[in-house]
């Protein structure tokens, strides 16, 4: 096997869309990407490295929802991707359908903001102005609140995300929404401008 290289964000993209084809699953990896990218710039890590971790932290998904996580190391390792990327996609779906617990503070800050970027865009797809970019925490809350909204948004795993990192679910939410503030125009939630 050859050296491990360092991925850059087109090969992690270009193996996205091979792998991951459908426009929404793509569309909530870019939301996942761009709120990686934050918090990386916030805690003063490694934004490439999370962000390209956030993007494809899926990319078994589409092909085997029923055994999701489990076929993440045969998609990247032939591409000789880093053991700490692969386990980190692979940690996010502890507890649910993996037991590769979240160590790092990437791996917590995926585990905690996956899910919350569905709720965070279900949000914003209701408001008037279809956007992020003008939303607070507070909305978010109200949504959290009824548990038919956005019903596929764990709130359990979010909240138990929000534990391990030991955040408020506020804070929380803030940093979700300003991670994708960063992508709005991408994800669609630019406004309706």
């Amino acid at each position: 096997m050859s050296e491990k290289h360092t991925p850059t964000r087109d090969e992690a993209l270009a193996l996205l869309q091979e792998h991951v084809p459908d426009a929404k699953l793509q569309i909530h990896a870019l939301c996942v990407e761009g709120v990686m990218r934050y918090l990386a710039r916030k805690h003063g890590e490694d934004e490439d490295e999370w962000g390209i971790v956030g993007l494809i932290h899926d990319i078994d998904y589409e092909r085997f929802p029923d055994e999701h996580c489990k076929h993440i190391r045969e998609i990247l390792e032939p591409h000789d991707w880093p053991e700490s990327y692969i386990r980190s996609a692979e940690a996010h779906g502890w507890g649910i359908c993996t037991d590769v617990e979240p160590r790092t503070l990437l791996e917590k800050c995926l585990f905690a903001f996956d899910e919350l970027t569905g709720l965070v865009y279900a949000t914003a797809l209701v408001r008037p102005s279809r956007s992020v970019l003008d939303m607070k925490a507070k909305s978010v809350k109200k949504k959290w609140k009824v548990k038919s909204f956005a019903a596929g948004a764990d709130r359990g795993v979010i909240q138990k995300g929000a534990d391990m990192l030991g955040m408020e679910l506020g804070e929380l939410f803030t940093d979700c929404i300003m991670g994708m503030r960063e992508v709005a125009g991408e994800i669609g939630l630019g406004g309706e401008a």
